[in-house]
C-alpha cells in the first residue's frame, strides 16, 4: 500500500506571516523524501526484489557484465565509475538512497560502468523483464521508471554545466552543496556530512587534481563557508548551505561570459 501523498502547506505560516525561502526548503525536503519513499513502496508491491547488503568497495555491477537487472538504492551511497580500455578511469555519478543503477546496460545489452558502494547499504536488485512486465500491467509504474530516467539525464547535464563554468572553489562547493542537498531530501542530517570519497576521487569526478581539492577546501574553511570536524578532515561542518550556495551563485556570474573551462587551479 502506497504512503498517503505529501501535505501541501499554504503560502503563509500557521501565525499568518509569509515563509522564509528556508521553510519552503524544508517543505521541498519533505515532499522529496516522500515522494522517494512512495516510489519504494510502488517497486516493492509490483515487482520481485531481491534485496542485498552491501559495503564501502563492494560492486553493485561491472563493466561488460551482460545486462539483466536494474538496481535500486534503498540505503547508502554508490559511485559509478566509467572506465576505458587503455586503462583510465573517471568517477562520473554518485547515488543515493532512491537511485537507479543500470540505466547504461540497457541499450546495449551490457554495463557500460562500475558501480561501486562507498558504504553500508542496501541495493535492491530487479529483473529488467519483470520490471517491463510490470510496468505494462501497471502503468503508473511505467511513468515511475520514466521520471527517474529523465532525472538521471537531468543530472548528468547539471554536473557537465558545473564543471565546465565554475572555478576550482566553486565546483567543490557545489559538491558539497549538491551532497547536502542530496541528503536533506532524503531526511538526513545536513550540517555535517561524511566524505565518503578521498580527495583523489573527488578530484576525479570534478574533474581537478587531488591537491586542487585540498586547497579548495582550506580556502572555503578560511571564508568560513565550511569546516573540519575531525583531523583527517573527512567530516565537513556546513554551518550554512545558503551561504554555499550563494557563494557558488557568485562564481558563476563571476565566470559568466568567460571562454574555455575554469581554471583547476
Amino acid at each position: 500500500m502506497l504512503l498517503e501523498p505529501a501535505a501541501v502547506y499554504s503560502a503563509e505560516s500557521f501565525d499568518g506571516t509569509a515563509p522564509s525561502s528556508r521553510d519552503q526548503e524544508r517543505v521541498e525536503e519533505r515532499k522529496e523524501s516522500r515522494r522517494i519513499a512512495d516510489m519504494l513502496a510502488l517497486v516493492a508491491e509490483r515487482v520481485p526484489v531481491q534485496r542485498r547488503v552491501v559495503h564501502a568497495g563492494d560492486q553493485v555491477y561491472r563493466c561488460g557484465d551482460v545486462f539483466t537487472h536494474l538496481f535500486l538504492l534503498n540505503t547508502g551511497y554508490c559511485k559509478i565509475v566509467n572506465s576505458a580500455a587503455d586503462g583510465r578511469a573517471q568517477v562520473v555519478g554518485l547515488q543515493f538512497r532512491g537511485d537507479w543503477l543500470g540505466f547504461d546496460g540497457i541499450a546495449g545489452g551490457r554495463y557500460r560502468c562500475d558501480a561501486v558502494a562507498l558504504d553500508t547499504g542496501e541495493v535492491w536488485t530487479i529483473r529488467y523483464d519483470a520490471l517491463l512486465a510490470a510496468c505494462a500491467s501497471h502503468p503508473p509504474l511505467m511513468a515511475l521508471l520514466h521520471g527517474e530516467m529523465s532525472r538521471v539525464i537531468s543530472r548528468d547535464r547539471d554536473t557537465l554545466l558545473a564543471l565546465t563554468t565554475l572555478s576550482a572553489d566553486a565546483r567543490v562547493a557545489e559538491f558539497l552543496r549538491l551532497m547536502s542537498d542530496a541528503l536533506a531530501r532524503r531526511g538526513l542530517r545536513t550540517d555535517q556530512i561524511t566524505l565518503r570519497m578521498t580527495r583523489a576521487e573527488i578530484g576525479n569526478y570534478l574533474g581537478m587534481t587531488l591537491e586542487s581539492v585540498s586547497r579548495a577546501l582550506s580556502r572555503l574553511a578560511r571564508q568560513q563557508l565550511i569546516g573540519f570536524a575531525d583531523g583527517a578532515r573527512r567530516e565537513i561542518l556546513i554551518p550554512d548551505v545558503a551561504a554555499l550556495a550563494a557563494f557558488v551563485g557568485s562564481e558563476a556570474c563571476g565566470h559568466n561570459g568567460h571562454n574555455g573551462h575554469a581554471s583547476l587551479q
